[in-house]
């Protein structure tokens, strides 16, 4: 079964129709399982409360939570040796590395360059 990691700019798309929602909405549907910090939660109702949008549980029903059971310190320390992030962005690959062990056995999800760029470096399938 494919797993791929999503990374809430990937919803964000979908949901609001921003470019290249339709494409990824179709590469979701690829994989047999999705899976996300439970962070993407939070960065999605905030959105969708500044938007003033109702979100709807279907939108998160799909993604299982990736929840650390120890601080994530050299996953973090990792990211960041790869390339500069902001918080969540780091916090999302973080978890991705912490699930994967090997980076190259997970899919990485995100239309946001910066991550992507890190993601791809750190190994991360695409």
């Amino acid at each position: 079964m494919a797993v791929a990691y999503v990374d809430t700019s990937c919803l964000v798309a979908i949901a609001f129709g921003e470019r290249g929602g339709s494409a990824m909405r179709r590469r979701l549907s690829e994989f047999g399982e999705l899976v996300s910090s439970n962070l993407l939660e939070a960065e999605l109702r905030s959105a969708f409360g500044r938007e003033r949008v109702e979100l709807h549980a279907s939108l998160l029903s799909s993604v299982g939570w990736i929840i650390p059971d120890r601080p994530l310190s050299h996953e973090v320390e990792r990211v960041l040796e790869t390339g500069y992030l902001r918080g969540g962005d780091c916090w999302h690959l973080a978890t991705a590395l912490y699930l994967a062990g090997k980076p190259e056995s997970l899919v990485f999800l995100t239309l946001d360059d910066s991550q992507r760029r890190v993601a791809r470096s750190l190994g991360f399938g695409a």
